[in-house]
């Protein structure tokens, strides 16, 4: 009774007691540390994921992370699992669909919807093949902050730490390569490896991303505060940092209007993400 009641008290005029509200309980703390975890982690790759114009990758993985999920759920596997497995495997087959593209951009997108649309046909069929009451169906969906485990939470701090060393050792060369390709592979720069790399990494920002925002919204937090960043500076390290800024202002505000409100987190934080995009689009309109 005690935990209903703080849940849809709703917020107070009293700001110190709101926020002390949000640690009182396990399971907010928990939300909280995962959420900053997939918010750092999703401004740092979702910036050069739009610097190299791989959104329509990053959404590819979004979906896959839904029948990786559905699938884990059929197979009675943890979750975890199911995001991270679905997700790398899709990585690999779009690079490889990259790799081996022949008709530039219009033949590889092609090939990423299709590896899009088997995706999602998996999910509802894993959803329809398991026959008992699916009622983390919308949370598979569309997120939900209630249900993070300390194990889910430790596993992604974990992931975003690997994740960002990963990236800074590999911060220069893949900017060059992302900005010209051509001219980065003439002075040396392995790109396809690079480019297999960063596909991996941005599968694991899926995969974590997912479990907060649901595997239909994570294209929210993975490109908007990015693409909002882009609009703002064109600096590297101003774009990343604020990128990784937006997406915390985001991702802790969303959580907290979820918490003292009935409406799902995934929701809040789409819409904060993009009201922020349209804020900084109007004065040069």
């Amino acid at each position: 009774m005690t935990t209903d009641a703080a849940v849809f008290q709703g917020l107070s005029w009293n700001l110190a007691s709101d926020v002390r509200q949000l640690f009182a309980f396990h399971f907010m703390v928990n939300a909280l540390v995962a959420g900053t975890a997939v918010a750092v982690l999703a401004g740092s790759i979702g910036w050069f994921m739009v610097l190299r114009r791989q959104t329509f990758a990053g959404h590819t993985l979004a979906v896959i992370a839904f029948p990786g999920a559905a699938g884990a759920t059929l197979a009675g596997l943890p979750l975890l699992l199911g995001y991270f497995g679905a997700c790398v495997a899709g990585a690999i087959a779009l690079a490889g669909v990259a790799a081996g593209r022949g008709g530039g951009h219009s033949r590889e997108s092609a090939a990423t919807g299709t590896v899009q649309a088997v995706g999602l046909g998996l999910g509802f069929l894993f959803v329809q093949l398991y026959h008992g009451l699916l009622n983390g169906l919308q949370a598979l969906l569309f997120g939900t902050f209630l249900g993070i485990t300390d194990v889910q939470a430790r596993t992604l701090v974990a992931v975003t730490a690997v994740t960002l060393v990963v990236l800074a050792l590999a911060a220069r060369p893949l900017f060059f390569a992302s900005v010209d390709a051509d001219v980065a592979r003439a002075a040396g720069v392995p790109v396809r490896a690079l480019s297999l790399g960063f596909l991996l990494l941005l599968g694991l920002s899926v995969a974590a991303t997912s479990q907060i925002t649901g595997a239909l919204l994570v294209f929210a937090l993975l490109v908007t505060p990015a693409a909002t960043a882009h609009r703002l500076t064109s600096r590297p390290v101003a774009g990343l940092a604020l990128s990784v800024v937006l997406g915390l202002a985001v991702t802790w505000l969303g959580l907290a209007l979820a918490y003292f409100s009935i409406y799902p987190v995934g929701f809040w934080v789409t819409s904060l993400a993009f009201g922020a995009y349209v804020l900084v689009r109007l004065p040069r309109r």
